[in-house]
C-alpha cells in the first residue's frame, strides 16, 4: 500500500465526490457482463469477480481445459485499462506445473517470473473506446477466442 492510509482515504473521498469514478466503474463492470454473453456457446462461464479496483473478470472453460484443471479468464485490468486473456489453474500446484510447461512458449516470451494469478496472459485489447464499442467488443471476443483455441491446440501438442 502506498503512503499514509488517512491521506489515501481523503483522496478517495475527494475523488468519489465528483461521481466520475462510480460512473466509469459501473460502465466497465456492466461491459464485462456483456462480454460474458458474447462468448461462443462451446464455453461455460462463471460469475463475475469484481476484484479490488484492480481486476474485473470472469472465467470461461470448455471440456478440454476443464479436464486439464485449467480455465481461461477474461480480465479487465483497471490499472492498465486494457483487456487480457489469462490461462489459470485450479490450484497453485497445477499453475506451477503448467508454468513449467509454458514458460518458454511464445506467450511467456520476456516473462521472467510466473504471474501471480495465471500461467500466461495475452493482451486482447488496449483501446477501451466506448465511442467504437462494436469494434472494441469484436476485437476482444475475436482475440480472446482465437488465443484460447491456439493455447488449447498448443497444449494438445504437448500431450499433457
Amino acid at each position: 500500500m502506498k503512503g499514509d492510509i488517512q491521506k489515501s482515504l481523503e483522496i478517495y473521498k475527494e475523488q468519489l465526490s465528483d461521481g466520475f469514478i462510480q460512473t466509469a466503474y459501473v460502465v466497465l463492470t456492466k461491459y464485462v457482463a456483456e462480454l460474458k454473453g458474447k462468448l461462443p456457446p462451446s464455453y461455460s462461464t462463471s460469475n463475475i469477480g469484481f476484484g479490488y479496483l484492480d481486476y474485473t473478470y470472469f472465467y470461461f472453460t470448455n471440456d478440454y481445459v476443464k479436464n486439464k484443471k485449467l480455465k481461461f479468464a477474461m480480465v479487465l485490468n483497471h490499472e492498465k485499462m486494457r483487456f487480457e486473456l489469462w490461462l489459470c489453474a485450479r490450484t497453485a500446484d497445477i499453475r506451477k506445473q503448467y508454468w513449467n510447461l509454458l514458460k518458454d512458449s511464445k506467450w511467456n516470451k520476456n516473462v521472467e517470473v510466473m504471474p501471480k494469478y495465471s500461467v500466461l496472459e495475452v493482451i486482447t485489447e488496449t483501446q477501451i473506446d466506448f465511442n467504437n464499442k462494436e469494434k472494441m467488443t469484436s476485437n476482444i471476443i475475436d482475440n480472446a477466442v482465437s488465443s484460447a483455441l491456439e493455447i488449447e491446440n498448443y497444449l494438445q501438442t504437448l500431450d499433457c
